[in-house]
């Protein structure tokens, strides 16, 4: 069954919503202080009210403080605080994500200093590399369930807490549907109701012509506060700061949740549209390319006036936790997904790295996805003399179907140049694969896991260690694009271990080591004169080890941490002297480094986010031993960032804010002979917050890529990405 989805709302005028919220901002403020000046007051009842107000500052300003915590969403180990768990998590707050002004998921993991982003291949979408492995944005989960993520741009604008968690994670979530999530995961957690009520409406406008805006409201009620309603409503179109590129999202979201003394309910329903016009695309390299590109002008467009995409997501889940006894959690959660993708790509290829010069091509995809995911277990708590369990048993289950097809210009392309953009007619597509008015099914996977970890802790809770199991089958067939007839059958299973140990020398410090897998499927032997063709590998299962150390102090935390992952991989190579080839299946990446992050308050008024990660991707036992030494394409050798906050002294209510990114050489090809010089970028923000008929109101303003540095943001599987220019940023957010 295909799902389709009509957008919720249609585009409005640029000009005309950013006059109107202006309009509005305006209005709401003279109104205030119109209604304020003829109230008579006597002196006490003006000292109160002052007091009222500052009182209301004070809190609004704490409210909208940067805000990082260790800790998060483990998946079969449930919510942990990130002092008693063998793994590097952190967490990412709503107010971090207002008061940035992030209108992306990447956006909100440029606070990261173990995460880059970069873009899909050939498209527009949102991928990110987490200690040097690919993460897709089919693999980011939400509450733990993969598989109902909208799977290229996400509206961070619905979410409480972004988390990261840095490592492999098989055990903890399952094998992630694409089959990355080798280096990190990223969880969403949704935002529901407080017991302090919100009404908040924020108006936005990012250069060149975006406006924006959104309503947040939360909402308790019923005795002891049982009942939580929370809607979310974010809305943004125009042209960004890249000429003549447009984009539009709207972003809906509605969660519920009741629970008395022994059960926890909640519902989360949510509607997502986004789509980039006239984007700017990946630049690929021509073969015979011997060197990198000069990147052009931070705001020229070298993408065709007929690209774009649109994407519908429908999405949501249902969580429900019940206590059997003080000792026993029964747990459950059912979500599901379903997409309307389709879009018109045109990547440009240069073939001379010095003129620029080079060729365009097209191709429209529609891609429908429905997914079901779901989740089930129990912990249990209990003691066998001084040593206490956690025990974890459950299982896991992710049910998805893609129907797509494809068309494209074969034969022909376009004439162009990077710094000198030629716009052509569309290409005509003259090659088509499968129904493109309605497509057929392409794919379908099925995934499901058993689990099982015992947490042991003993030495009055300085100890901790956690051993476990978790048992995955993989089943994925494909399918002929026109006929629809299976062409490709995978069935396979593995378990993935881990063992994690934790040790607290002080209340305020652990150390901790982890071994843990990530999981993936295995290749299927392909490839033209292959002497072994339709061979079917078992699943890779990558083996990471990491040891390191923790500190946390109120609102402070440090994390240092060491690391090895190792990932398979396969390649193709002779086969003898009888002319054809053969596939093998032991080739082998494997990445070590440090990485450090730093959080939270250093002395008050001043915060810091941030931190630095080294990594050594190497190449080993590739084909024919030609790359074995190399360094992986598009790993930096070391990534920082810094972000500082500092509450003025001399203006109540006002923050400054300042960020640094700084990216290391990447590699473009494995014979690494061409790479990425250094890349930083510099980003500057201010805030104020202030009262209006007692009510606090904060205005924002800031800017990304202050001095407009141009360079290649990333050069992942190969393709190079151009960091953004320079981009303004203003909101105004009232709370009523």
């Amino acid at each position: 069954m295909i799902l389709r989805y009509p957008p919720l709302f249609s585009r409005f005028p640029i000009r005309g919503m950013v006059a109107g919220l202006l309009a509005s901002t305006a209005l709401m403020a003279c109104s205030a202080f119109a209604q304020s000046k003829p109230v008579p007051q006597t002196a006490k009842a003006e000292e109160t009210v002052k007091g009222t107000d500052e009182q209301l500052v004070v809190k609004a300003k704490r409210r909208n403080q940067m805000e990082v915590s260790s800790g998060g969403q483990l998946g079969a180990l449930g919510t942990k605080r990130g002092l008693d768990v063998p793994f590097n998590i952190r967490s990412y707050s709503s107010s971090l994500i207002l008061n940035q002004q992030s209108q992306t998921l990447g956006e909100v993991l440029e606070n990261d200093p173990s995460v880059r982003t970069t873009y899909g291949y050939g498209n527009f979408s949102e991928m990110f590399v987490i200690r040097g492995f690919v993460l897709n944005g089919d693999d980011i989960s939400i509450n733990g369930l993969y598989g109902i993520t909208p799977r290229q741009l996400v509206a961070p604008q619905l979410f409480d807490q972004v988390q990261v968690l840095n490592g492999a994670s098989a055990f903890l979530n399952g094998a992630a549907p694409s089959g990355s999530a080798i280096g990190g995961n990223i969880n969403l957690m949704f935002k529901h109701a407080e017991n302090t009520p919100i009404t908040r409406i924020t108006g936005d406008y990012t250069s060149t012509a975006m406006g924006g805006g959104a309503i947040d409201v939360g909402r308790r009620f019923g005795r002891d506060k049982a009942f939580g309603f929370r809607l979310n409503v974010a809305g943004r179109s125009g042209q960004t700061a890249i000429d003549d590129e447009k984009r539009h999202s709207v972003a809906l979201g509605a969660d519920f949740d009741w629970h008395n003394e022994k059960t926890r309910i909640s519902v989360d329903m949510n509607y997502e549209n986004q789509g980039v016009d006239w984007g700017r695309p990946d630049v690929f390299l021509g073969s015979g390319v011997t060197q990198v590109p000069n990147a052009p002008s931070t705001r020229k467009n070298y993408g065709q006036p007929w690209t774009y995409n649109d994407l519908k997501y429908m999405f949501g889940m249902l969580n429900i936790e019940h206590d059997l006894s003080k000792h026993i959690t029964l747990y459950g959660a059912f979500g599901g997904m379903g997409s309307d993708e389709k879009g018109n790509y045109s990547s440009f290829t240069v073939n001379d790295g010095r003129t620029g010069d080079g060729t365009y091509g097209s191709m429209y995809v529609p891609y429908v996805q429905t997914s079901e995911s779901t989740r089930a277990g129990v912990r249990a708590h209990f003691d066998t003399g001084p040593v206490k369990h956690e025990i974890n048993a459950g299982g896991s289950g992710l049910w998805s179907e893609t129907d797509t097809a494809y068309a494209m210009a074969w034969g022909t392309t376009a004439s162009g140049n990077l710094y000198r953009p030629v716009y052509s007619p569309a290409l005509e597509q003259n090659y088509v694969g499968g129904d493109i008015d309605n497509p057929q099914r392409k794919s379908d996977t099925r995934l499901f896991s058993l689990f099982f970890s015992d947490t042991m802790t003993f030495w009055k809770d300085r100890i901790a260690l956690t051993a476990g199991f978790r048992y995955q089958n993989m089943r994925i067939n494909g399918y002929d694009y026109n006929t629809t007839a299976l062409t490709s059958h995978y069935d396979q299973g593995a378990i993935t271990p881990v063992v994690g140990l934790v040790v607290h020398p002080t209340r305020h410090t652990a150390l901790y080591f982890n071994r843990i897998e990530g999981l993936s499927q295995g290749p299927t032997a392909s490839g033209s004169n292959i002497v072994n063709l339709g061979q079917i590998y078992p699943p890779y299962q990558s083996v990471q080890y990491e040891v390191g150390a923790k500190y946390e102090m109120g609102r402070f935390s440090a994390n240092l941490a060491f690391f090895q992952t190792s990932q398979p991989n396969s390649y193709t190579e002779p086969y003898g002297n009888s002319g054809a080839s053969i596939f093998r299946n032991d080739g082998m990446q494997r990445n070590r480094g440090a990485e450090l992050n730093i959080n939270g308050q250093i002395i008050p008024g001043l915060r810091f986010n941030g931190g630095a990660t080294l990594i050594d991707a190497n190449l080993r036992r590739t084909a024919q031993g030609t790359d074995d030494g190399h360094s992986a394409i598009g790993v930096p050798n070391y990534t920082i960032n810094g972000n500082l906050e500092y509450d003025l002294p001399f203006l109540k209510g006002g923050t400054v804010v300042g960020r640094v990114v700084n990216t290391g050489k990447q590699w473009v090809n494995t014979a690494n002979t061409m790479h990425l010089p250094v890349w930083t970028r510099f980003d500057l923000a201010m805030r104020y917050t202030f009262a209006v008929q007692h009510k606090p109101i904060t205005m924002r303003f800031g800017v990304d890529n202050i001095a407009n540095s141009r360079y290649w943001a990333s050069s992942f599987n190969g393709y190079l990405l151009q960091g953004q220019p320079r981009t303004f940023k203003f909101s105004v957010t009232a709370d009523l």
